[in-house]
């Protein structure tokens, strides 16, 4: 099934959060296929419907509040973000697409040399008891949004100014932590573009901003 992939680069939480809002209501209509925006975001926090402003312990810090599923999580320079746009046939299959981006975090974490695994104790990617990719879905009008960030040579030290995921900041880790040196992220986000494909059953075709930008209601 052919889909869409666009690289945004780096972009700001609240313009990415636009962004999702119109490609959900264009995928719902049929007029886009599915696609998946990858990114990184400056400095931000993101309290999910279980999250609490008491959770931001860095007032500095910009917050945005959302609709996706868990509690705070940080974004930064170093992480990959990426934001799924599919139609799914129903809400539980949000259940099933959760576990699949894990198993794409899992592979193309192997291919670098970090071992990830899952944690049956709560969703996201771990390696040697620590975590190292968070996962928060939503779904409007059976079209999910929202995604994953995976530390890839996030600076950790942001994550003890909130309590991530209803966690100490110190249970956080990074792809650069566990090797002891930094990740190409270019080519780690072709591996994960790749495994995301095979996973999900895709046939990516790589679209520049400027194509979904230009029939975006603030651009007409």
């Amino acid at each position: 099934m052919i889909a869409w992939l666009v690289d945004l680069g780096v972009v700001e939480y609240g313009e990415a959060w636009r962004l999702q809002k119109s490609l959900i209501e264009r995928r719902t209509s049929e007029e886009i296929p599915d696609t998946l925006l990858l990114l990184e975001h400056p400095h931000v926090v993101t309290l999910g419907r279980r999250g609490r402003r008491e959770d931001v312990f860095d007032p500095s810090l910009p917050v945005f509040e959302v609709e996706r599923g868990g509690q705070a999580t940080y974004h930064g320079p170093g992480q990959l973000v990426g934001y799924p746009i599919l139609k799914v046939k129903d809400r539980l299959d949000v259940r099933k697409l959760v576990t699949d981006i894990e198993e794409v975090l899992i592979r193309a974490s192997g291919a670098f040399g970090t071992p990830a695994e899952r944690n049956q104790a709560q969703r996201g990617v771990w390696v040697h008891g620590r975590k190292l990719g968070s996962i928060g879905m939503a779904v409007h009008n059976l079209v999910t949004y929202h995604g994953f960030a995976h530390n890839v040579n996030t600076d950790l030290s942001y994550f003890e100014r909130i309590r991530p995921c209803g966690n100490e900041g110190r249970v956080m880790t990074s792809m650069e932590m566990e090797l002891g040196h930094a990740v190409d992220m270019a080519a780690f986000k072709e591996r994960v573009a790749g495994d995301f494909e095979e996973v999900f059953h895709l046939d990516f075709e790589r679209v520049p901003l400027e194509k979904i930008e230009v029939v975006t209601p603030a651009a007409r």
